[in-house]
Order: structure tokens, then sequence, then C-alpha cells
């Protein structure tokens, strides 16, 4: 059988004059997809770079030159004499093959292109926000990264999450999804959107557009879980049916059951009561008040429990968003024929729960009128107002007196007009 000739010994291309040199041909050469035109430079070279080049080239460099220019058809036809291997086979047994980045880049972007089109085949592609998440994780280099790290898979199997929320695709009768299902159903993994995970990172992007009105900003993926938590919730996805929550004063429930119990006898009280997502999804609680008024935050609701006790008119917190378990709540409430009197705080943010919560459940604004904002802006000092602009549909002239102002009001500000409505 014919045998390998001994292969070179390499010894002097070890030095210290040659290092530099081959890591600069290597690099070169995978850029240009193994080319050997042109030529490659040392900035600043050593004495013994200046050595190693003179005798490759034979040309003489002066101690003084600030950067040596070495053909790269000279430095192959020096290897190929002095060791019969070349450049390219030389570089390739020192520190093996050399990478065709061309090629890469060709196949790489191939690659990017071929998921972004089977992404772009989903029935959201209709949406505005979902192409918009494309776009963004392809700009970004998300895309690109997901790709080298051989997790392209994973663009799919968020689009398949994304389609499988409630009402994704106009399956409007599904109700609110536990996480776990959710991602068993788009992954066959329970496990596969697990807070930190690369695919709930890539969907809460998405979730983020999602969630963002026409014309404003979109934010930002929240980094605290109650953030998160809050995210999932908006597109019908529970994290924890135990940690989403509504806290409620004298509320009472119609039904049989031990959590109807519970709402009766705190009413009979006055006594604050938290319901879970959980309570409410086993139990069938529909609330007995007939007028219910909704708040945003919670000092309304403890100063109503203790100034009016049981003789305060139901109410229901939202503590800022409102929850999934707010929502089931106050739909069943809205279904059973309660009427839902709604506010929030006088910013931006107030202003987009009101009016979510007039297209979602039929609620009538509370106190939440032009007047209302400028009586109570007249009261003290108030904080900046932040954020993207939102609009007041039951009330024009609000919004623009919020962007004249420049300012907020907290609802605290309104507690004894909203304890004589109550009471």
């Amino acid at each position: 059988m014919p045998t390998e000739p001994h292969p070179p010994s390499y010894t002097e291309l070890g030095e210290e004059g040659w290092q530099r040199l081959l890591a600069a041909a290597r690099r070169r050469l995978e850029r240009t997809g193994g080319a050997l035109d042109g030529g490659i430079g040392l900035t600043t070279p050593t004495e013994a770079e200046r050595r190693a080049v003179i005798g490759l080239t034979g040309r003489y460099r002066p101690e003084t030159a600030k950067r040596l220019i070495v053909p790269l058809t000279d430095l192959d036809n020096y290897l190929y004499g002095r060791y019969g291997t070349g450049l390219l086979k030389t570089l390739g047994r020192l520190h093996g093959p050399l990478r065709d980045r061309p090629a890469e880049r060709a196949d790489e972007a191939s690659a990017r292109a071929r998921a972004l089109e089977a992404a772009h085949a989903s029935p959201l592609a209709a949406q505005d926000w979902y192409p918009a998440w494309l776009e963004g994780i392809a700009a970004d280099g998300t895309l690109t990264r997901l790709l080298r790290r051989g997790d392209g898979a994973l663009l799919q199997a968020a689009v398949r999450v994304l389609e499988k929320l409630p009402g994704a695709c106009g399956d409007a009768g599904r109700g609110l999804l536990p996480l776990p299902v959710l991602a068993e159903w788009a992954t066959g993994d329970t496990k596969a959107l697990l807070p930190g995970s690369p695919l709930e990172q890539l969907v809460l992007r998405a979730l983020v557009l999602r969630a963002t009105p026409g014309g404003d900003e979109p934010g930002h993926v929240p980094r605290d879980r109650a953030g998160r938590r809050t995210l999932w919730e908006s597109a019908g996805a529970v994290v924890d049916d135990l940690a989403s929550q509504v806290l409620v004063l004298n509320i009472g429930a119609r039904g049989g059951d031990v959590v109807c119990d519970w709402l009766r006898d705190a009413a009979d009280f006055g006594i604050p009561f938290r319901l879970t997502l959980h309570q409410l999804a086993v139990s069938d609680v529909v609330p007995a008040a007939r007028e219910i008024h909704v708040c945003e935050n919670p000092a309304v609701l403890r100063a109503a429990a203790a100034e009016l006790e049981n003789r305060a008119a139901a109410l229901v917190c939202t503590e800022g968003i409102p929850s999934a378990a707010c929502h089931k709540l106050l739909a069943g409430a809205a279904r059973s024929g309660a009427r839902l009197h709604w506010r929030a705080d006088f910013d931006w943010t107030g202003l987009r729960i009101t009016a979510a919560a007039m297209e979602r459940h039929g609620a009538l604004p509370w106190r939440m009128t032009t007047n209302d904002y400028r009586g109570a802006l007249e009261r003290g000092e108030s904080t900046p107002l932040t954020g993207s602009p939102a609009s007041s549909p039951w009330d024009c002239a609000l919004a623009p007196a919020l962007s004249e102002s420049g300012q907020a009001v907290m609802e605290e500000r309104l507690l004894p007009e909203l304890l004589s409505d109550l009471g």
C-alpha cells in the first residue's frame, strides 16, 4: 500500500516572527474564499517579523518601516519552495481547514430567508404586530444567533405558541390557557416556556408588540416576574392561577359552594377579600351586586372598608393593570347583568385601562371626565406624565387636557368623592 510522505516540520513557522503573519493570512483567505490575490499587512512590526518578511520576499525592509505589506503569492511561493505544501495546505496542517466565510454567509442568509418565509406563512401574518415582530428579530441579529447555535427551530416553536393563544387565530371561544398546557400543545414539552427560556423570550417580544396600541412606541419585555405574568395574561395565558388575584369588597356571590360562602361572609362584615384565578375556575362565582365599582389603587378600597365597612357599594380593585382573575370575575358579572363603573389614575396607562374595560366589559367611566381631572389637578402638586399618549373615547377633551398640563393625577386625590359615591 502507498504510504503518506513524512509531513514536513514547520518549526520555523512557530516562531514569533511568523505567528501574526500567518494569522493575518488565514483571516484574509477565509474572507475571500481562499483567493491568493492581494496581500496582508503588519502594522508596527517587530524585528523578528521584519526579518521574516525580508526572508520570504527577498526584499529589504528598513527598521523604521511602520507597516509591512506581503503579497499572498510571495508567501505561498516561499512555503511551497521550503515545505512543498503552499500557503493553503500549510495553514490547514498547522491549524485545521480554513473556513469559507462567503459560503457560510450565503448559507446563513438562505437559512434566514427560509425561516422567515415559513414564519410569514402563519395566519397571524395579517396582524400588524406579527410582521413587526419578525422584522425586529431579523434586524437585531436574534434570528442569526439562533441559527448559528443550532436553535433555528425555536422560531417556528414561537410561531406555534402565538397561534395557539386564546383568540389568536379566530378561536374566540377558548378561555384562559395555563402556560404548561400552551407549551405542551405548541412544542410537546410542558417546560418549554419556563421563565427565562429562549422560547419564552421570543414569544414575550411578540406579546409586547401585540399589547401595544396602534401608534404607540412598543415597550420592552419586563424583567420582573410580575410584569411577565401580566404580559402573558394580557394574551390569555395564565402563568400561575394562584398568583393571579383580584381584590374585592362587598361583592357578595350567588351560588352554594365554599368560595361563594366566603364572599357572602366577607360582604356581611365589610372585609376585603382576595380571589384567586384558581378559585374562580373551580367555583361558579357570580357577584350578587348589580352595581360594581372598579378602582385601580388598593388605597381606595382600603379607605372604603375602613369608613363604610359593609355599607360600601361593591368595589373591585385592579391593582394596576387588571389580572386574568380580575377579567374573569368582571366578565362573569357583566354577563349576569351587573353594571360596571370603572375608573383608574389620570395618566396614559389609566386612560388605556379604562378604554379597554369599556370595550371588553361594557364598563361605564366613573369620575373620569375632564372636569374631574381639572378639579383634582388644582388641589395640589402632581407628578409629570410619562409614556406614550393615549386617547379617551368616552370624553374627547380629557386626553388633550392631560397633554396640555403634562401632569398625572392619582385617584387617591379624588378619595372624598369616591367614598361619597360608594356610600
